[in-house]
């Protein structure tokens, strides 16, 4: 079974996509030539600032989206012609379930983050290098969930699929209620250590440098190490992250757009929550209802409100279970801050 017709079909707005791209483009050049040619650690302040820029542009975004989809709606013969078509209706439908989706992946980022600090403490990357690591583990992020959403688009096309997909973020909802906590050891990663038989692997940090020659052999440094594995670990969590954001809408246009917005601002998140993101002990719990909840509106809750769950209490119910989350973090302490008490 084939789903509906697409409001933004690829062969009508693959100019958008391009421009869509070299801007993203533009602002990473500018982010790293520009703002950050310096290598420095970032404070809480610089950090704020930008988490806020983020969050202000998608939202800058979003707007304009509107009113886009408003007037190409009302312009669309295609669309028009559809019974019950209303061009206003569609276009608000359309920016909720942009930000919805952006909510989702910036909320699921989060879980990216407990990496983040565990694996630069590993590796020994001092503060000032990791927004350089970060910044081109954000460009391999782009591609990767470039393609998983290619791919997704063609699957979700599929009811079976949708199924599929459903029951599987269910299952990893529950996963992450009932499973404890898990070290997470980057030298036992199976393509770390096929990297390091490929490469050899300096002792120390060469600078801000991810491979050094020395004595005419090619040096792999630890920064390129850790690189490749919160690419890695950023795969793991697409797949969990990109089939969440197809449970709200099945337009790749607003997946992709919502997704990559929420990666842009990933790195000043990362700095924003870095130092404090141990007290927030119970997160993990509500991204994991979260899941569970996006699951089921994709296997059960979308046939019973006639084909589509509103999307305007999926928002309230998803914003509802983080701000329970967080603040419900903030009285309760971990079992292991228990016991040194």
């Amino acid at each position: 079974m084939i789903l509906e017709a697409l409001y933004f079909p690829l062969h009508d707005y693959w100019l958008f996509y391009l421009v869509f791209t070299l801007f993203v483009l533009m602002m990473l050049a500018l982010d790293l030539g520009v703002f950050h040619k310096e290598a420095h650690a970032v404070s809480f302040k610089e950090a704020l600032f930008w988490t806020i820029f983020w969050i202000s542009l998608a939202l800058l975004f979003n707007l304009g989206f509107y009113y886009y989809a408003d007037w190409k709606f009302s312009t669309d013969a295609r669309l028009l012609a559809l019974p019950g078509f209303i061009p206003e209706k569609a276009a608000y439908q359309s920016a909720l379930e942009f930000i919805t989706g952006y909510v989702i992946e910036k909320s699921l980022s989060v879980d990216n983050i407990f990496v983040f600090v565990v694996v630069f403490s590993f590796f020994g990357i001092p503060a000032k290098y990791q927004h350089r690591v970060l910044f081109f583990g954000i460009i391999g992020a782009l591609i990767f969930r470039t393609i998983f959403i290619s791919i997704g688009s063609v699957l979700m096309q599929y009811h079976s699929v949708i199924l599929i997909f459903g029951i599987f973020l269910i299952i990893t909802g529950i996963r992450i209620l009932f499973e404890t906590e898990k070290e997470v050891h980057p030298d036992k990663n199976p393509i770390i250590k096929l990297l390091k038989k490929v490469f050899p692997v300096t002792s120390g940090l060469e600078g801000n440098h991810f491979f050094v020659r020395k004595d005419k052999v090619l040096y792999m440094t630890p920064l390129m190490v850790c690189l490749v594995f919160l690419e890695v670990s950023d795969i793991i969590f697409a797949v969990d992250s990109v089939p969440a954001i197809f449970a709200i809408t099945r337009e790749p246009l607003i997946v992709f757009t919502s997704n990559i917005f929420a990666i842009l601002g990933l790195r000043a998140l990362f700095f924003l929550l870095a130092s404090v993101i141990d007290k927030f002990s119970l997160l993990k719990y509500g991204l994991g209802i979260i899941l569970i909840f996006v699951g089921l509106k994709m296997t059960w809750l979308n046939n019973l409100y006639g084909g589509q769950f509103p999307t305007s209490l999926s928002l309230m119910i998803i914003l509802g279970i983080l701000t329970v989350s967080i603040v419900a973090s903030l009285f309760v302490k971990p079992k292991e801050e228990e016991k040194t008490n």
